[in-house]
């Protein structure tokens, strides 16, 4: 039986944008086998405990259930068809407690949460990871497929993502929720750590933006701490033919991190010091001037080795309203003066800063928050519009040769979002035969109807 969700934002179908709200179908909506780079999609939807896996055709081939409601984040699958995902929250915090490795089966292969104390709202004490948005294998760089990068089943280094609670009079007056990255050893040791606060005079903040972050203090209710950075994602650098060439900037085990707040990226060197930035005030600069500044963005990463574009900076440039320091009418303190309403996707040359390639759809193409973006080994790029649940492949040219609109709506929140999805090889998972990929072709929005 067919399934229908009614969107309530612009619709892209095909070269036609829908202005007004429609029924649309879900699941996969458009496919042209020959021209999609074909495998299975694994998806980390938000408000749902589990991690699922579609084919090319939207049936979902595999789900993993046992992951506790968490703060969202990406879940990936290894190769012989284990699954990593973060799993459990605590509220006000956007975190989750821990990360958890399972097989096929679901069996728990391994498990962390050694990182700090917390008290729970029920005030059992535990040790929790405070882990958000992001987490990363030393042997897996970017976090998804490329040839020349196959992770190991087993036990690996990994970079986290995390939260703690701290007051830094250099920043601001109030309790922050800082961001602190910790790389764990394969035996579960703390083995290096970076805190963002203690770094705030290398992130390139002009005089005006240090002050509306002291006086952001509320702008995030949510929050149990003055959030002033929301970090969004930290991956290695990984090999690149940048550091080939001699740029030390692009060290191997450097880190790069993006903060949606304040719209920066910046790669962190292993001494903690801040080797290269793109933003958060030199976007009147040339070349960025042809590109504008980047505003809310996620999933911040250099194009593994292997893959088209390699070196290259990928990044899904959500819009709405961020940055500091910059007053207008809208922003007189000086907060989210940055405003958008549209996305797009970047790929920037990290040397030279100038646009490779972007992703900007003639209809209504605008995703608030999370959303990703990945590229593929045939050249295409797998594009997550996270809010709504859509994921789509474009290719160089910019035509959608794959999409799909994620039925599923469970969980506290009743939501189809989808916080990033990965392709990857059929071969990952040799527990499933896949199907046979059958091409879809959208209707034509006039001829469209509902059942």
């Amino acid at each position: 039986m067919a399934r229908y969700i009614l969107l309530t934002a612009a619709w892209l179908l095909g070269a036609t944008a829908l202005a007004a709200p429609s029924v649309y179908p879900t699941g996969t909506t458009i496919y042209e086998p020959g021209a999609a780079w074909n495998g299975y999609t694994v998806l980390s939807p938000l408000g749902t405990k589990a991690v699922l896996v579609i084919d090319m055709n939207g049936t979902v081939v595999k789900r993993w259930d046992g992951f506790d409601d968490s703060a969202g984040g990406p879940a990936r699958v290894l190769p012989g068809g284990s699954v990593i995902a973060a799993s459990g929250s605590r509220a006000p915090h956007q975190e989750s407690l821990e990360i958890v490795q399972r097989d096929f089966d679901g069996k728990v292969l391994w498990r962390f949460d050694h990182n700090v104390q917390i008290q729970m709202p029920d005030g059992k004490t535990i040790w929790a990871l405070r882990q958000h948005h992001d987490w990363q294998r030393a042997d897996f760089p970017a976090g998804y497929y490329s040839p020349e990068a196959e992770p190991a089943s087993g036990g690996a280094r990994y970079l986290i993502l995390t939260h703690v609670s701290d007051t830094v009079a250099d920043v601001a007056d109030v309790a922050l929720e800082d961001d602190r990255l910790i790389e764990i050893s394969p035996e579960g040791k703390i083995i290096w750590e970076w805190t963002a606060s203690q770094h705030v005079g290398e992130l390139g903040f002009s005089a005006a933006a240090r002050a509306a972050i002291r006086g952001s203090a509320g702008a995030n209710p949510v929050h149990a701490g003055l959030d002033w950075l929301h970090l969004n994602s930290a991956t290695y650098v990984g090999p690149n033919h940048w550091f080939d060439k001699g740029d030390r900037r692009f060290a191997s085990e450097n880190i790069l991190i993006s903060s949606r707040q304040a719209s920066f990226v910046a790669i962190i060197a292993r001494d903690g010091s801040v080797v290269w930035r793109l933003g958060p005030d030199s976007f009147d600069s040339a070349p960025l001037q042809a590109i504008g500044p980047i505003i809310g963005q996620h999933h911040a990463h250099l194009i593994p080795k292997g893959l088209p574009g390699a070196g290259n900076l990928l990044l899904f440039d959500n819009g709405g309203a961020s940055g500091y320091g910059f007053s207008s009418p809208i922003a007189p303190k000086g907060v989210n003066a940055l405003v958008r309403a549209n996305s797009r996707v970047l790929e920037i040359n990290p040397v030279t800063l100038e646009l490779a390639w972007s992703y900007q759809a003639p209809g209504k193409f605008y995703a608030a928050n999370i959303s990703s973006a990945q590229r593929l080994p045939n050249g295409n790029t797998l594009i997550t519009e996270g809010p709504d649940g859509r994921l789509f492949e474009v290719t160089r040219e910019g035509r959608i040769v794959w999409e799909y609109v994620n039925p599923l709506f469970e969980g506290p929140r009743c939501s189809n979002s989808v916080y990033r999805a990965y392709r990857l090889p059929y071969s990952w998972i040799p527990q499933l035969k896949h199907a046979a990929e059958k091409a879809v072709t959208a209707p034509r929005p006039g001829d469209f109807k509902v059942p």
